[in-house]
């Protein structure tokens, strides 16, 4: 059975994120993952992951100025990416998390190449920092439709940057909403890169709600997933439709259901 994690950077939009650590634990999940949390001291974060008996699978790279969308890929900016970079890793180490998300960035199309390369060198050059502490880095091929002129945008483009840096920590992070935008053949590409996969996000595509409408087949897609093996957790990054409580109807067969705390 699929495994659910609440993305407390979408879902519980109506209160601050530290109190959104409980809302996700009296709706059943046991685990949550955040984007940019930040703006709370790790100590106050990890209370909260302890005191609800949760698990934080992963946070992601601060995304640099208004419009940048991270910093990994973008050449020029290195020391600026591994900053951010050191920032998530002792973030992520205080409240015990496993995972961070590496945002590559938005770099124009004549860079492409060059952004590509750089990629490559700050994850190899940080993957072993990350090693050390337990640490999965995860790189995650976004939409340009959300995410304009964003460096990282195919399976098939991620498989080769971890190829190149050789690290066994590197995984991608493979979220059906984009993909489905940019690519399709979902399952084919899931299957064919499955070494490599770390962790799997699910919305509704087109409109990045709950994930019971539009044009991905999610119960066939877990289904499947199932039966390919995957054992890891699947994070719920979508934008509620109304009350998140009230929208999560598609999760009860999958254990997701309301707990005391």
């Amino acid at each position: 059975m699929p495994r659910f994690a609440a993305n407390l950077g979408l879902l519980f939009p109506d209160r601050p994120l530290i109190e959104r650590f409980e809302a996700a634990a009296k709706a059943g999940f046991t685990a949550v993952e955040a984007q940019f949390p930040y703006d709370y001291p790790a100590p106050a974060v990890k209370a909260q992951i302890e005191k609800h008996d949760l698990a934080f699978l992963g946070l992601n790279t601060a995304p640099g100025r208004p419009g940048e969308s991270g910093l990994g890929a973008v050449p020029g900016r290195e020391q600026d990416f591994a900053a951010v970079f050191l920032q998530a890793l002792d973030y992520a180490v205080a409240i015990g998390g496993r995972a961070i998300h590496c945002m590559a960035g938005a770099v124009p199309a004549r860079k492409r190449a060059a952004g590509e390369r750089t990629f490559v060198s700050n994850l190899t050059l940080l993957a072993d920092l990350a090693a050390e502490k337990n640490i999965t880095l995860l790189i995650e091929p976004l939409n340009t439709r959300d995410r304009p002129n964003y460096a990282l945008t195919r399976v098939e483009q991620a498989a080769e940057i971890i190829r190149a840096t050789g690290k066994s920590n590197i995984k991608i992070q493979f979220d059906f909403y984009h993909l489905q935008i940019m690519q399709g053949d979902l399952l084919t590409r899931f299957e064919k890169h499955f070494d490599l996969i770390g962790h799997v996000q699910v919305a509704a595509v087109p409109s990045r709600a709950e994930p019971d409408e539009g044009e991905v087949n999610y119960p066939q897609i877990f289904k499947a997933l199932d039966a390919m093996g995957y054992a890891g957790w699947i994070g719920a990054e979508y934008n509620p439709r109304g009350r998140t409580e009230d929208g999560l109807g598609w999760a009860r067969p999958y254990g997701i259901v309301p707990r005391d705390t």
